[in-house]
């Protein structure tokens, strides 16, 4: 009973991992590029490179606390391609699961 239950979840998350095998160069390149971005923008204004990457990471994500933010007009262009480079991330992430999802359904008819 609990397998019947389970074999869904078990089903979707076997084919997101094997979408996630082929893609995973492309998501490494893509945080690798806003690690790097986002370590540039910290050294443009002069934060320690834990904020800088912090800083990074939810700007790429579009969340943007709003603690730490540029102020340099170089530095604030910069970010928008990291908002962008995330926002191709998490759609690559969220197609991944979409097509997956797709699979398990066809499985399951």
């Amino acid at each position: 009973m609990i397998r019947d239950i389970l074999r869904p979840s078990l089903i979707f998350l076997s084919e997101l991992w094997e979408r996630l095998l082929i893609a995973w160069p492309i998501l490494v390149f893509l945080m690798v590029i806003i690690a790097l971005l986002g370590l540039w923008v910290g050294r443009r204004e002069g934060w320690r490179w834990q904020d800088s990457l912090y800083w990074a990471g939810i700007t790429a994500t579009t969340v943007g606390y709003g603690d730490i933010r540029p102020k340099r007009g170089g530095s604030r262009l910069l970010s928008l391609v990291i908002a962008m480079v995330g926002l191709v991330f998490s759609g690559l992430v969220v197609a991944l699961a979409v097509n997956a999802g797709q699979s398990m359904a066809d499985l399951l008819m």
